[in-house]
C-alpha cells in the first residue's frame, strides 16, 4: 500500500488514467471542430474575433496533445522501470536515491537524491516549456478574440 508519506510514490494511476480518458476525447473534439473551420460556410462567417478564437483553440489542442504525449510516457513504465530510469540518470556526485514523486503540474517524474538534489526523468524535457508557450499563446489569442468581439458589439456613439 502506498501512503502519502511514502517517499517512493510515482503518479496516482487513477488520476493518470482519468486524464488520459478525458483528454483524448477532448482533443478529438477540438481537432474535429478546428478541421471544420476551413469549410466554405464557416469561412463566409469568419471575423477577426473568430479567427483569434480559433488560434486560441488550436494552441489549446496542441498543448493538450503534448500533455497527453507526456502522460503516455509515464503510463507505459511501471514502478520498477521508473526506479531504473532514476538510477540510470542519477547525476554524478549524487550518493543515493531516497525517493521518487510524480507531479501532474508541471508534468514530471522527480527522483530525489540523498544530497537534496532532485532531477526529472521519463517525461521529455520539451513538454513543459512547450506547454508554457502554447498556453500563453492560447491566453493571448483568447483575450484578443474577446476584445475584438467586444469592440464589434459595442456601438460607437455619435457626438453632436
Amino acid at each position: 500500500m502506498v501512503t502519502a508519506s511514502d517517499p517512493w510514490q510515482g503518479h496516482d494511476s487513477t488520476v493518470l488514467l482519468t486524464l488520459l480518458l478525458t483528454g483524448a476525447p477532448a482533443l478529438i473534439g477540438l481537432v474535429a471542430y478546428l478541421c471544420s473551420r476551413p469549410a466554405p460556410r464557416a469561412r463566409r462567417r469568419s471575423t477577426p474575433a473568430r479567427a483569434w478564437r480559433d488560434v486560441s483553440l488550436a494552441a489549446v489542442a496542441a498543448g493538450l496533445a503534448l500533455y497527453l504525449w507526456g502522460l503516455l510516457h509515464i503510463l507505459f513504465l511501471d514502478d520498477r522501470e521508473q526506479a531504473r530510469e532514476c538510477e540510470r540518470q542519477r547525476p554524478a556526485g549524487t550518493p543515493a536515491l531516497v525517493g521518487r514523486r510524480g507531479d501532474f503540474l508541471p508534468l514530471r517524474l522527480v527522483c530525489e537524491g540523498s544530497d537534496g538534489h532532485d532531477y526529472s526523468v521519463v517525461v521529455p524535457g520539451y513538454i513543459n516549456p512547450s506547454l508554457t508557450v502554447l498556453l500563453s499563446l492560447a491566453l493571448i489569442a483568447a483575450v484578443a478574440s474577446g476584445l475584438l468581439h467586444r469592440k464589434r458589439r459595442t456601438p460607437t456613439r455619435k457626438e453632436g
